[in-house]
């Protein structure tokens, strides 16, 4: 019968009446191997499934082999987790299965990975399916009756140690860098721009019983927050003119609001409601100011961690792409296509379940190379600005030091592609464009090698002066 193993499929057969069962199962302290004879019994009796002795009766401990460190244990449990036989474990199977009987030994793997690697490489007859998980599950509780010397306080711990080992390895070798930086300050970005939106909208609403004009001046909201902070009592407008153009920045603004301070239809507002109000508006002011160091921490943080995705799309855009992926090395695997639709999963399904139209663009609809295109040709723009961007995330996902150069390129590529779009005008060819960029490519190589040159140069300068001040003092 065929298993699906969720990530491979791999064909299995059930255990043949010529056939013996072994079952593997890999354990924190080792590789253990078992000889199944007799389990029709246990799983018919629930007592016996719970009394080692006799389920020790019917599954036989084979062979086990300790790891030899730490480290070892740490290296087989990523290649087990990745589906790769170690050179461990093709050695421990060797040993202990029976050679000349190979076509009458099966072999029961609970991981179906595993399984599939172990077929490909040794040409076992490997199980996933019927008792071979209820075996496992019973080895791993009465594990401690089979291993002599294992006792359950050193079990834990060594499950504990390499548990601990194993999720700092998987974090110490993320080729994602720092993008989970990247994830959480977008997600913290876009919470910060709902906050102010809405506490902006309870100080209109609270300000505008003593200022009404002032909200028809000022449309933006973090403009008006900070206003409010300034003003304060609108009849201060006079007094604070060269503080408001300062903030304002346009002097027809300014006069507006100088003109609507002096016969403005707003009540009179006491001391106590002014304080609270200055109060509310004070906390807005601080979200906003860090809003704006938090854009740019995460700005820095693209250009470093995918300058090209960043240098195409921009900052917001390549990081929203990136939180809804995941990570920026699940978005260099998707295909453009998904990159394409990636924010309307649910208008996806939606339109496949009804048999409408699918979307043409999700998160991608905020670029401004969609909300240049014609309508008739935003589904084209959206399909050739995915493809550019999964391009763009592959190399900054697994170049060893990304730049924008590339980057830029691309975006060089989709703006004549737009033109194209609206005039007509034939673009260059996608072989043109990347002989261009690999040029430039080769001069940002050499500048910067030319530029560690230079400060290495200077450093050893700077050292030789030192070194003459020195011997230049000493009598």
């Amino acid at each position: 019968m065929d298993v699906d193993t969720g990530e491979d499929e791999m064909k299995v057969s059930t255990v043949q009446s010529n056939q013996r069962l072994f079952v593997l199962f890999e354990h924190s302290s080792g590789y253990a191997l078992f000889r199944v004879k007799g389990f029709d019994h246990i799983q018919k009796d629930p007592k016996a499934a719970s009394d080692a002795a006799l389920f020790a009766s019917a599954v036989r401990l084979q062979a086990f082999s300790p790891f030899q460190s730490s480290a070892n244990a740490i290296d087989n449990a990523n290649c087990v987790s990745e589906g790769i036989v170690h050179a461990d474990l093709k050695l421990f199977l060797e040993s202990n299965l029976p050679v000349e009987k190979r076509s009458k030994v099966a072999v029961g793997i609970v991981d179906g990975k595993l399984g599939a690697a172990l077929i490909e490489e040794l040409g076992l007859n490997c199980i996933t399916a019927g008792s071979v998980p209820e075996i496992a599950r019973l080895i791993k509780k009465h594990f401690q009756f089979f291993v002599k010397g294992l006792t359950a306080h050193s079990e834990m711990k060594a499950c504990l140690g390499l548990s601990h080992s194993f999720s700092r390895c998987k974090v110490k070798f993320n080729v994602n860098r720092a993008d989970n930086m990247i994830i959480q300050s977008v997600n913290l970005l876009d919470q910060l721009d709902k906050d102010i939106n809405m506490f902006s909208m309870r100080i209109r609403e609270w300000y505008s019983y003593h200022f009404p004009e002032l909200v028809k001046i000022v449309n933006d909201n973090q403009l008006y927050i900070r206003l409010v902070h300034l003003i304060k009592d609108r009849n201060n407008c006079e007094q604070l003119r060269d503080e408001i153009m300062d903030l304002v920045d346009d002097q027809k603004i300014t006069d507006e609001i100088l003109l609507a301070s002096r016969s403005s239809m707003g009540m009179e507002i006491s001391p106590i409601d002014l304080m609270n109000i200055e109060a509310f508006s004070q906390k807005a002011t601080m979200l906003v100011k860090y809003r704006k160091q938090l854009y740019e921490y995460l700005s820095r943080k693209m250009a470093l961690i995918a300058p090209n995705l960043c240098s195409l799309i921009g900052e917001i855009l390549g990081a929203r792409l990136i939180s809804h992926a995941g990570s920026l090395i699940n978005l260099a695997k998707y295909p453009a296509s998904t990159i394409q639709i990636l924010g309307a999963e649910k208008a996806l399904f939606r339109a496949l379940k009804t048999k409408t139209s699918t979307p043409k663009y999700g998160l991608l609809f905020h670029s401004s190379f969609i909300g240049r295109a014609d309508a008739k040709d935003k589904g084209k723009m959206s399909r050739y600005l995915a493809n550019k961007c999964a391009i763009a995330a592959r190399l900054d996902s697994f170049s060893e030091k990304p730049n924008m150069v590339i980057g830029s390129k691309l975006r060089v590529m989709v703006e004549d592609r737009l033109q194209y779009f609206k005039t007509g005008v034939m673009p260059k060819s996608n072989d043109e464009f990347m002989e261009e960029a690999m040029e430039e490519l080769r001069q940002f190589v050499q500048l910067e090698k030319e530029a560690k040159r230079t400060k290495k140069l200077q450093k050893k300068m700077q050292k030789q002066k030192q070194a003459e001040k020195l011997q230049s003092v000493e009598p």
